[in-house]
Order: structure tokens, then sequence, then C-alpha cells
């Protein structure tokens, strides 16, 4: 681990560039009032599961700019039947390929629709280009960010345009966080589940690659004072209706989830014997059909 951070160096920000990012994240245009549907188009053949819709945010990459997803409908009228959207991690690939699919089959079978998506810059969307990534800094990574949110709430205006009757998120790490970014200003938003979520993600990463570097250290406080901090503001969703999970052997994200329970004045938290790529699992045993079943409590039938 000491010689691989040796290798990263810290990409270094001007004083400008970074206070163009913080005045991003605090000013109206971060997360916009105001949301509009997804434009959705499910693809010709198939199984008939798979749409994709334009980015409601687009970018300067175009390949970043066409969401894709899949809806896994529960039965013929699954328009009356309340939606899981499922939200993966930052490389999360195995809950994308192998984990939801099998999460949402759990969901049909308790009555629920559900969607998985890849959030920007994951699988599909990633730049074809590896000095793209070079590119990316706090201002770019800030807008990413929005991107991520308007495009969960474009889809759950999406569904409820359809007419389902409730919608849930449910995300595992950088998807938790976007959720929980989601939860303070969208009250389409019935219910979510919250797994491994950090309170800051991007001030979380700073600390853990360069923990003793102080241009590091200067864009965590910088970046823990604007709303990417979970905490910063409370959810529109009544905090019964948050679940958050941690793992107690979680050394990325640590005490996070314990930490925005405290923030939002204590919605539901539970604690597991895992790590963080366990606690983010699908495959912890009993794990998923324990939190169908807190959803069911909360999402309306019909």
């Amino acid at each position: 681990m000491r010689v691989r951070r040796a290798r990263l160096q810290h990409p270094r920000m001007s004083e400008a560039r970074l206070a163009e990012a913080v005045e991003f994240l605090n000013g109206p245009g971060f997360i916009p009032v105001e949301s509009e549907p997804a434009q959705v188009e499910f693809e010709a053949g198939g199984d008939g599961r798979h749409f994709r819709f334009p980015s409601p945010r687009p970018g300067e990459l175009v390949e970043n700019n066409t969401v894709y997803g899949r809806l896994y409908r529960c039965g013929e009228h699954w328009r009356e039947k309340p939606v899981v959207v499922l939200l993966p991690g930052g490389a999360d690939f195995h809950n994308h390929r192998f984990g939801f699919p099998w999460v949402a089959r759990q969901c049909n079978r308790a009555g629920v629709n559900a969607v998985t998506l890849e959030l920007p810059y994951q699988f599909r969307r990633r730049p074809r280009e590896r000095q793209s990534f070079a590119k990316i800094d706090y201002v770019r990574l800030s807008h990413i960010t929005a991107q991520g949110v308007a495009e969960i709430r474009s889809v759950a205006g999406w569904l409820r345009a359809e007419g389902c009757p409730g919608v849930a998120l449910w995300g595992v790490s950088l998807g938790a966080w976007l959720g929980g970014l989601v939860v303070r200003c969208d009250g389409r938003i019935n219910a979510a589940v919250m797994v491994s979520a950090p309170d800051n993600l991007l001030a979380r990463v700073e600390q853990i690659v360069w923990p003793d570097n102080e241009d590091a250290q200067s864009v965590c406080k910088a970046l823990n004072r604007t709303p990417l901090r979970l905490t910063w503001a409370q959810p529109v969703v009544p905090k019964e209706n948050i679940l958050l999970v941690q793992g107690d052997h979680d050394l990325f994200v640590k005490k996070g989830p314990a930490e925005i329970c405290d923030g939002w004045g204590g919605p539901e938290l539970w604690h597991l014997r895992h790590g963080h790529i366990g606690a983010g699992s699908s495959m912890v045993p009993g794990l998923n059909r324990r939190i169908l079943r807190w959803l069911g409590k909360r999402l309306p039938a019909h």
C-alpha cells in the first residue's frame, strides 16, 4: 500500500479552480429545484428490459451522455406496482452484472418492480480515452456528481409519470451517496436504503489515498463545507423511511453511516460484521429479504 501511494501524485488544483468548484456546489445550479422525467426508449429485441435515455445534464464526453438501464417488470400490470431503483458502487461490476439482477428477481417475487442504472462514467459510459481521466479535477467531478443526481431524479420522475405508486432508492457506496443527495431534494422518493454510504465520498477518497498530503487535506476541508457532505442539509424524505447499513469493519467509509444517522436525526441504522465490500454485497445471506421486508412497509402497494 505504501508503494502504491508513493506512485500516486495528488492532482494539484489552483486556488481559483478549487474556488470555482466550491462556488458551483454552493450555488443553485448544482441541484436545481425542477426535474423533468427521463425520455426513456427501450431497445428493440432482447428481453425487453434494456432502455436508454439522454442525460438531462450532458457533459463534454459524448459516450457519457447516454444513460443505460434495465427495468425488471413485476408482471403485466407493472405500472400499478412500486419500484426500487438499484444504484451500484463506483466500480461495482459484480453487483451490476450479477448481484443486482438477482436482487431484482427477489423484488419481483415480493411484488415490486426493479430498475438498475449505469451511473456517470460507469461501464459503457466510461471514456474511451484514458487521457480523459487525467483531465478530471474537482470542478469536473462536481459536474459529474450533479449529472448523476439529475439522472436518478429523472428516472424517478419517469416512473411516477408511468403511474407507479411509489419509488425507493437502494444504493451501495457511491450509489448510496448519490441516493443520499437525491433524498435531500426530491419528495417523489418514498424511501431509501443506503448501504456503506460515506458522508462525503470525494473528501473520503482524499483522506484515504493522500492521508498526509497538505493539499489533499485542504481540499477535504473545502469539500466538507459544501452540499457534497450529506449532513450539510436534512432530507425531505421522512427519516422513518431511510435505512442506513454500516459494515463495522469498513475501512473506507469507517463510521460514515453512523455520522449520517446522527446528522439526520436518527434514521434506522443496521450494523453488519463486514467490511466495505461485504456490507455492500448483494450476497450477504438474508440481507436482501430483510431489506425488502423493511421497504414493503414503506412503499404504497397501489
